[in-house]
């Protein structure tokens, strides 16, 4: 799992460093499962603070904190302002990405992969509306963090029938199904997956491949996603025929 946690919200009272202790005692607990932490740098609280932010959670590295998001208003806080933040990110050995066409639409996008240079991109539920710009998160393979639920809760999309997953994995981008706030949004990954079958058709060699791209999305390193592959593979249920 890589799980997104914001430390500014607790920043009058607590520091980044005891909020990743906190997490990663807790994350302990159950060593079955491995957990690696992505901070929420705070978009609506300005590069500023969001510089201030980062430096401060490359300190406790050791609490497996492998990258950096950025969520909050993109017309108010639009990715370009907070390019020199990535560029520092990258310095200090992060992996990034960020929140974008999701309260605004494709030029938000467009900002993300030009000025922040991410890795992958949440959301962007409107890059749908620029087909240069879905042709160009084809040929790039810049993964996509899809919340399809979420994005219905929220109103950013209509309905899951209208949601641009479809469309983006049939364009060859890499998609992925995720969760963005189960306890919020009262989801589950299993709930991601039953609309993407029931509502999107997808089929069980589609399910194979949207768990492929995950994998091969995901911050691990090469070795990490071989193993992980594997295990994918030799799972008996997925052997089985469609």
């Amino acid at each position: 799992v890589e799980a997104h946690f914001s430390p500014t919200v607790f920043r009058q009272r607590l520091s980044p460093q005891l909020i990743a202790e906190a997490l990663r005692k807790g994350l302990d607990e159950v060593p079955a499962v491995d957990v690696r932490l992505i901070a929420e740098l705070g978009r609506n609280l300005g590069p500023d603070q969001a510089m201030r932010t980062l430096e401060q959670v490359a300190e406790p590295r050791a609490l497996k904190i492998i990258g950096i998001g950025l969520g909050g208003f993109e017309p108010q806080y639009p990715n370009e302002l907070f390019a020199a933040v990535y560029e520092r990110a990258r310095e200090l050995g992060f992996r990034t990405t960020a929140h974008a066409g999701e309260s605004a639409g494709a030029p938000s996008v467009w900002g993300a992969v030009r000025a922040l240079r991410v890795d992958r991109l949440g959301h962007a539920t409107r890059a749908v509306e620029d087909a240069e710009l879905v042709s160009h998160l084809a040929q790039q393979r810049i993964p996509l963090e899809l919340c399809v639920l979420s994005n219905v809760r929220t109103r950013v999309v209509a309905s899951v029938a209208s949601h641009p997953l479809r469309r983006y994995f049939e364009a060859g981008i890499p998609v992925t199904l995720n969760t963005d706030d189960p306890l919020f949004f009262g989801n589950t990954l299993v709930d991601e997956f039953v609309a993407a079958q029931q509502v999107h058709e997808f089929t069980r060699n589609d399910v194979k491949r949207l768990i492929t791209s995950a994998i091969e999305a995901s911050w691990l390193t090469a070795d990490g996603k071989a193993a992980l592959a594997k295990q994918f593979q030799s799972t008996t249920v997925w052997n089985e025929a469609d």
